[in-house]
């Protein structure tokens, strides 16, 4: 049986969690490998911060466990073993379900490494049954390629997503939209997906969601963008922008749009940096959210701290990882509470 057949939903971010992963870095798949104890500082901020409000599992390679739990000394942050390649575990870490007899399952989607983009990923493509084995997790392996960046779910039957990311023939090229759209319905337990159209650009991932837009609660989505039109986001943002004013929910409620103007382009190495204030993370009680040195962080923590009123904005470097090509919810994954239908 599938997911949805079987009563299994996956419930939205800001329902309660039980723990968060996050995966140590790898320094042999890095872009930039000479930056490894940069960006492990970076992780060491993300697991110290999201500890504040929940327990963290950090997942470590073989032999690294001393090295890494030698690093924190607070008890909510606990070291498991996992071979991986990589350090995304939002993308190749399994996608959590629950039901309403509190049960819990997982997803084991397929992973290539973005569209083959990097090698070896065959580590990453067996991460998310190692989790589920060590947790005795129900689960559910799905015919398809996706990875957790490219979805956003409001937990009441509306999802979120991209056609560069999920239509990319690189992904899953005998397939067209409505079959992908059945393999979603069919796991996810969602009955209608909105498709924008592009990610931002300089996104290596082919226009993962979560860098651009993302449910702030069921009828509510916040978007980034930008008021300059010699921007390349710019049309993409429009064009973004004009879908989301036309779109209802799975409910037929007409979705309420919130803008976030995004920080000032910046460039490594002559290539663009995927800025993204949306690239936060919800946690219990919490948003981890980056910021970068810019002018914009103060609005764009105004207008994400009145999108979610009763959580605490914590504010981390954005910097920090950037030039791996992602941020903090990229590089975190979700284990929902049993009663994974209460908000945090």
């Amino acid at each position: 049986m599938f997911p949805a057949e079987s009563g299994f939903r996956m419930p939205a971010e800001w329902a309660a969690h039980e723990r968060t992963f996050i995966s140590w870095p790898v320094r042999e798949s890095m872009c930039y490998p000479e930056d490894y104890a940069r960006v492990s500082a970076g992780y060491a901020e993300f697991a110290r911060a999201v500890a504040e409000f929940e327990p963290v599992t950090v997942l470590v390679n073989p032999g690294e466990s001393q090295k890494v739990g030698g690093l924190f000394e607070n008890p909510d942050i606990s070291i498991l073993t996992v071979p991986h390649n990589d350090s995304w575990i939002r993308d190749n870490g399994p996608t959590f379900l629950t039901n309403c007899n509190g049960g819990r399952a997982g997803i084991n989607w397929r992973f290539n490494a973005w569209g083959e983009k990097y090698s070896p990923w065959d580590l990453d493509d067996q991460a998310a049954p190692a989790i589920l084995e060590h947790f005795h997790m129900r689960r559910f392996d799905a015919p398809i390629v996706l990875e957790g960046g490219s979805i956003h779910v409001d937990g009441e039957g509306t999802l979120l997503t991209t056609e560069q990311c999920l239509l990319n023939p690189n992904r899953n090229p005998r397939m067209g939209r409505g079959q992908i759209e059945e393999e979603l319905k069919k796991f996810l337990n969602i009955q209608k997906v909105i498709w924008l159209k592009n990610g931002l650009s300089g996104d290596e991932t082919d226009g993962h969601v979560d860098n651009i837009a993302c449910f702030a609660m069921p009828g509510k989505v916040l978007i980034q963008v930008t008021d300059d039109p010699n921007d390349a986001n710019f049309a993409v943002t429009r064009e973004n922008l004009r879908i989301l004013e036309r779109a209802t929910d799975a409910h037929g409620r007409k979705i309420e749009v919130i803008p976030v103007l995004q920080p000032p382009e910046r460039e490594f190495e002559g290539e663009r940096l995927t800025l993204s204030y949306l690239n936060f993370y919800l946690c219990n009680g919490g948003v981890i959210l980056p910021i970068f040195g810019e002018e914009t962080d103060l609005a764009a923590e105004k207008v994400i701290s009145e999108a979610f009123p009763d959580r605490r904005i914590r504010t981390i470097d954005g910097m920090a990882i950037i030039k791996e090509g992602g941020n903090v919810h990229c590089s975190t994954q979700q284990m929902p509470a049993i009663h994974g239908s209460e908000l945090a």
